[in-house]
């Protein structure tokens, strides 16, 4: 654009064009970053991650006995993979659950229960 164009255009194409250089951007509270969360493993400088250690594999699984993601342990891709092997040697060894039983017998018990309650309604 010439200098002569810049000058020349009215107020509102003027508040357009800033309005559109922001793009929503640093409107309201500036945002702050996120600390990446420090890994178990590398807080106690474990190198290595032993299908065996049962209690620390534990601290890697969900109340539900899945493995959890790397973003909410804060673990490496290389030390995640370490994990996700460690835990599924020690499913296959049964030192760790395929499936946590507890749950699943409530969630058993009520779809029976619904399925009663439905055939009771048809029948």
């Amino acid at each position: 654009m010439s200098e002569e164009a810049k000058y020349s255009m009215d107020p509102a194409a003027e508040k357009a064009a800033v309005d559109n250089s922001m793009d929503g951007r640093n409107e309201g509270r500036p945002r702050s970053r996120k600390r990446r969360r420090t890994s178990i493993l590398t807080l106690n400088k474990i190198e290595y991650v032993d299908y065996k250690d049962i209690e620390l594999l534990r601290s890697f699984l969900t109340d539900r006995g899945k493995i959890m993601p790397s973003r909410q342990t804060g673990c490496t891709a290389k030390q995640q993979r370490m994990v996700a092997k460690a835990v599924k040697m020690a499913r296959e060894m049964a030192l760790l659950p395929f499936v946590v039983t507890d749950q699943n017998d409530e969630l058993l018990t009520r779809r029976s229960m619904r399925r009663r309650e439905r055939d009771l309604d048809q029948g």
